[in-house]
């Protein structure tokens, strides 16, 4: 997952309890929004230094011991990554790319628009940047814009909660759903059309395997099958991660996936690091601090840790903040029986480091714990966050369907919350028994307190940045960490070590009860950015501190 300069704290707080908003907008999902009269005059809604909160990375690669065929492979997956950006543009906003920043005169807030797929700024709770824009619809364009959460949960209609499918009107006003591979037919079939060209080029038998199945199911809406070849390739040393994944950009009912695309080389001397932690999942799940009905079902072990560098974002990871550590497939089956695949984005992982999160300690560390942010650490606690998505529970304890169907919108944030503090658990159990061997507990728990810093900039229409401040509020109630005068943070290691343990618990539970009501009240009462740590947040955007990156990319900065 990620993100001022000048960041509205306030409206942050009552986005990340307010409810659903109905539009009185007739427009449909399937439909194009037409632009405002004011499109072609829009107007800067916010501070002008607000454009500069992302600092420019180049995802430049050293290409030399690739084959002629394996570059012209990678051009073909960077091309069908674009697909899935205008797909995504789609989701997101529903009117052309071209067209809408054609109405952007300013080159600067141009600029600021793609980077946000939109003109709602997606660091500070999706609130409009520009004159003459609604307010961003909670289910961006999967649903009518007319539709309340009331009328979908009384309608009935196939795939109703489906994951590839956009809600619309039939010609007498009832909700259906049609499916991506009918409502994007020709853009699929280009994007399918491109993998398969791809594949003839693979020389990993897997991988071109993978890449025919993934062209199959854009056409066919069906990629479990494609999902488990991914997961089995063991040796491939490119890699693509392409099509509808994530649920993030339906903040509505948390159903529908977003198209993305992440074009990957492996680090194979990274990788070799992290190949020996898979193994423990068992062992730590059983460990877990909660009564063993919510650890009753075991992660897969044949899952991988594998460190890479990216080479290009598309669609939904691209999207505001960027994602630097992928854990996948979502699907829970494929979980249970296989694991997950974690993907360490170690390119994208260091400039955040060196451009956000050191400065960020020197702004609200105290000194003497400043020698505990450590690069080992920032990897470490991100790649078992990923790692302990893999823990936990994945469908109910009473066998009424998955946790992500019962918590609906809240199923993402809690789900990101259970990573980071599972991720955590397992840093220290490893530590204790001598498997991690960089660094001690304290640069783990001293970098992850200023990662949430950093996470909670991300603003509140972020699940990372709600389950970010859920996190810091449920800390600083358990004495986790002291705040001086200054408004430097000091972390007490053993009551960090208790509250962990004890926001584990409270966490496993509302998962495997399926505990609607109870996350809702846990987000109403934790997910409040209070005054102290509104101020310390302005510091950081007084110090000019970027909240995330953006990329310069494509196949002009790779030399292809």
């Amino acid at each position: 997952m990620k993100t001022i300069k000048t960041i509205a704290l306030s409206a942050i707080a009552v986005l990340v309890i307010s409810a659903c908003s109905d539009s009185s907008s007739p427009t449909t999902a399937l439909e194009t929004p037409t632009p405002t009269k004011e499109s072609s005059n829009h107007h800067l809604l916010v501070d002008q230094s607000r454009l500069d909160i992302y600092f420019p990375v180049e995802l430049s690669a050293d290409l030399s011991t690739y084959s002629p065929q394996q570059k012209e492979m990678l051009s073909l997956l960077i091309d069908a990554s674009k697909i899935m950006d205008d797909l995504f543009w789609k989701q997101a906003y529903g009117q052309d790319k071209s067209d809408f920043l054609a109405t952007i005169k300013d080159a600067k807030v141009q600029t600021f628009a793609d980077i946000n797929y939109g003109p709602w700024d997606r660091l500070n709770g999706d609130k409009p940047f520009l004159s003459g824009v609604k307010e961003k619809a909670l289910g961006a364009q999967f649903y009518p814009a007319d539709m309340s959460k009331d009328e979908f949960e009384a309608a009935s209609f196939s795939d109703k909660d489906g994951l590839y499918s956009i809600v619309s009107r039939d010609e007498n006003g009832k909700l259906i759903a049609t499916p991506y591979s009918e409502v994007y037919a020709e853009e699929l079939s280009e994007a399918a059309d491109l993998l398969l060209q791809a594949a003839e080029l693979a020389e990993n038998k897997e991988f071109a395997n993978y890449l025919k199945m993934r062209a199959a199911a854009f056409t066919s809406d069906q990629y479990q099958a494609s999902d488990f070849a991914w997961i089995d390739m063991k040796t491939n040393p490119i890699d693509v991660v392409i099509g509808p994944i994530e649920v993030y950009e339906d903040q509505l009912f948390g159903y529908r996936a977003a198209f993305e695309s992440y074009v990957l080389l492996k680090d194979l001397s990274w990788s070799e690091k992290l190949a020996k932690y898979a193994a423990y999942l068992p062992e730590l799940q059983k460990g877990l601090p909660v009564d063993a009905i919510y650890k009753a079902q075991m992660p897969g072990t044949d899952a991988d840790l594998n460190a890479y560098d990216v080479i290009y974002y598309a669609g939904h990871s691209n999207a505001g903040s960027k994602t630097i550590a992928i854990n996948l497939p979502n699907d829970e089956e494929v979980q249970l029986q296989k694991g997950t695949r974690r993907l360490q984005l170690k390119n994208a992982m260091r400039a955040k480091f060196d451009h956000i999160m050191l400065p960020i300690a020197e702004e609200l560390i105290v000194p003497e714990q400043r020698k505990h942010i450590t690069f080992d650490a920032f990897f470490g606690n991100t790649m078992f966050h990923e790692v302990a998505h893999g823990l936990g529970i994945k469908n109910l304890v009473n066998g009424d369907g998955t946790v992500r169907a019962a918590l609906k919108e809240h199923g993402s944030a809690l789900e990101e919350g259970k990573a980071d503090i599972l991720g955590l658990y397992m840093v220290r159990q490893l530590l204790e028994k001598g498997v991690i061997s960089e660094g001690v507990l304290e640069d783990y728990y001293v970098t992850f307190m200023a990662g949430i810093f950093r996470s909670i900039r991300f603003g509140a229409s972020s699940a990372h940045g709600k389950a970010n401040m859920v996190r810091f509020n449920f800390f600083k109630q358990e004495g986790a960490f002291n705040r001086n005068e200054a408004g430097q943070y000091l972390v007490d290691i053993e009551k960090m070590g208790q509250a962990i343990d004890a926001l584990s618990n409270k966490i496993l539970v509302l998962q495997g009860d399926g505990d609607y009501p109870g996350v809702d009240k846990l987000v109403n009462e934790m997910g409040l950015i209070k005054p102290d740590l509104a101020a310390d947040l302005q510091k950081l955007s007084d110090a000019e501190i970027p909240v995330d990156i953006t990329f310069k990319q494509g196949k002009k900065v790779l030399g292809l």
